[in-house]
């Protein structure tokens, strides 16, 4: 029997094909019409494919899009925080019907990724969306550009899934369904599991929080997002490669599994911090760690709402627990990681550290303290920038 933490929904619901049924979908779906995804709804297929996102089996109606929007409520009454959507243009949304079947299409491989049945075609304000779910409506916010650049119909209905795409041969070792990370962590005899959400490299303030989970939880899992993120952002191969080095130097590997998910980030602060939370129980995570401005990008939230929203839902929502973390930084007085519950120096005795600063000065060729990251993860993001740009050497 399990001693693993329930998924969310009670059992995951896993929506990819297998056997004949896959060999069945594969077949028909040359007989479909196939409609394109974006990267995005891509990616938010596979994650209904692997069951990271049970207990969800496709893409929401307007009741769905609505409830979650206006309350974070699915139309059943199921705590959802972010929509998953998909959307076409007026002129394909005519050309379809309702209880049909179509073929769900990567148009970046020109690989058929799944099969959905269209129970509904429906506009929304997609501006109403935005501020709900991002508070903003500024195009600047890489969330709210990818909404606002949606087809104006959304297809609701079931779906099933064909295809992990790329990921899996891409990330070979690194890639990871709930199924194989909660059968690692059965194997491993952990009950207590603290995930790190990581779309940056890892830099002396990850290390200090994700050691602080270790004092508390019996395994840290260091679960890389490996979808889409701006272009200002590390690719996920140079940041996994961080963390591999990190962890072989300066972590027990006993405890620690690092693990991806084929996610496109939102940058939806708050909301996503919930999102980031109901499908790391179904990875099997009993914590989720939940730091300074988690899942946000620029000045669109304060930098503890992520936090806080876990405060203003009912506590009997999710099974996995925030681990909040208060804003850490190396004290030049105490020699040391601290942060504001345990410093009692000045502003001027701290090294603030964060991934934007760090990727702002490698860069732009500046040299970086030691105290902002481990020698071995700033030669290879020194080697990454240095490759990008040779002015930089």
């Amino acid at each position: 029997m399990s001693h693993l933490i329930s998924p969310y929904g009670g059992k995951l619901k896993p929506l990819l094909l297998r056997g004949e049924s896959l060999r069945e979908a594969i077949e028909k779906a040359h007989t479909l019409v196939k409609v394109q995804m974006t990267s995005r709804e891509r990616d938010d297929l596979i994650m209904m494919g692997i069951g990271a996102f049970s207990p969800l089996d496709g893409f929401m109606g307007k009741r769905d899009w609505k409830g979650v929007c206006d309350e974070m409520r699915m139309a059943d009454g199921t705590f959802w925080p972010i929509p998953i959507t998909l959307s076409v243009d007026k002129e394909i949304a005519h050309s379809l019907k309702e209880g049909q079947e179509i073929a769900l299409l990567d148009k970046e491989i020109n690989e058929v990724m799944g099969i959905m049945t269209i129970e509904e075609k429906y506009e929304i304000d997609k501006g109403y969306e935005c501020k709900q779910v991002f508070k903003t409506d500024d195009p600047g916010h890489p969330g709210v550009a990818k909404v606002m650049a949606q087809g104006e119909v959304n297809l609701g209905g079931p779906v099933k899934v064909i295809s992990e795409g790329e990921y899996p041969k891409r990330f070979k070792g690194v890639y990871a369904t709930p199924e194989e990370t909660r059968r690692l962590f059965q194997e491993k005899g952990w009950k207590s599991i603290a995930a790190l959400q990581l779309r940056n490299p890892m830099h002396r303030s990850h290390e200090y929080i994700a050691k602080i989970a270790l004092e508390l939880c019996d395994g840290l899992f260091i679960h890389q997002l490996l979808g889409r993120l701006k272009e200002d952002d590390l690719p996920s191969e140079v940041r996994i490669k961080c963390v591999e080095v990190l962890v072989d130097h300066y972590f027990p590997k006993d405890r620690v599994v690092q693990k991806g998910y084929p996610l496109e980030m939102r940058y939806g602060g708050p909301r996503e911090a919930l999102l980031h939370a109901i499908f790391r129980q179904n990875y099997g995570a009993t914590h989720l760690i939940v730091g300074r401005d988690h899942a946000g990008v620029g000045n669109y939230y304060g930098p503890y709402e992520a936090q806080e929203i876990f405060d203003q839902i009912p506590s009997d929502t999710l099974l996995i627990k925030p681990l909040k973390i208060d804003w850490t930084f190396y004290c030049y007085k105490c020699k040391g990681m601290a942060s504001y519950k345990t410093c009692p120096h000045p502003e001027e005795a701290h090294l603030k550290l964060s991934g934007s600063v760090l990727r702002k000065k490698l860069a732009s060729g500046e040299s970086i303290p030691d105290e902002f990251s481990r020698p071995e993860v700033l030669q290879i993001l020194t080697d990454y920038y240095q490759a990008r740009d040779p002015k930089l050497i």
